[in-house]
């Protein structure tokens, strides 16, 4: 009995952006194909680095936390300099789509989708613990090649954080300011800004004197039968 004939899959229809473009398209990526082709997302992060998609996972708790506080604290002195602060938006750099953690612009990015980098004065990372290497050595190198002036890094190893402020001097990134947990982090440009890096992160409300007497047993009213109560 003859063997049917082999039938190819049909080939994906393009439609609306969807995830599932990663499965068909092998041509080398750029960051207007993927923003083209893929779908808005609250999700994962999905940049593009070389020619490849590169998607990952949100970071803890802690790196949400310190985020989320910083760009909060930050973006009230980036606008008093007529600067605009962003958290994890879409950055063109030639054929490359960068999420940085932060991103300082020197003009808003209202209506739009994404930002070139020509546009960004200051970007910068929270390390991650599972992108060490990403934080720590390449995003800097990737950011100074396309000549952003300064870089902002927030390390939170062993939950003790500190940042770092980096100007791009002679193609470079030379250290500015840093401090660590438990001093003041100062920045005069390119706006002024001070921190407390343990104010990044979340802790437990400590307890109250009130509360520790009655855990401890502060409440000394006499109880009955005892000795004071005679």
């Amino acid at each position: 009995m003859a063997q049917a004939a082999y039938a190819p899959e049909p080939a994906p229809q393009r439609g609306e952006p969807s995830f599932d473009v990663l499965r068909w398209h092998d041509e080398p990526w750029t960051a207007q194909l993927a923003l083209k082709l893929l779908p808005e997302t609250n999700g994962p992060k999905v940049e593009v680095l070389s020619g490849s998609v590169i998607v990952t996972p949100h970071a803890g708790f802690d790196h949400q936390n310190a985020e989320l506080d910083l760009a909060y604290l930050l973006k009230q002195a980036a606008r008093r300099a007529k600067l605009w602060l962003y958290h994890e938006v879409n950055i063109v750099s030639g054929d490359d789509l960068f999420i940085p953690d932060i991103a300082v612009l020197r003009s808003s990015g209202r209506g739009q989708v994404a930002m070139d980098i020509a546009e960004a004065v200051l970007l910068g990372e929270i390390v991650s613990p599972g992108n060490r290497r990403k934080d720590v050595i390449d995003r800097p190198r990737e950011y100074a090649a396309a000549g952003v002036p300064f870089f902002l890094r927030v390390d939170l190893r062993n939950r003790v954080p500190a940042m770092a402020l980096y100007e791009l001097i002679d193609g470079e990134y030379r250290p500015l300011a840093a401090a660590a947990a438990g001093s003041t982090f100062v920045m005069k440009q390119p706006f002024e800004f001070s921190v407390d890096p343990a104010d990044l992160l979340d802790e437990e409300a400590p307890i109250e004197d009130d509360d520790e007497s009655l855990v401890e047993g502060g409440d000394e009213s006499p109880v009955e039968g005892s000795d004071d109560a005679n």
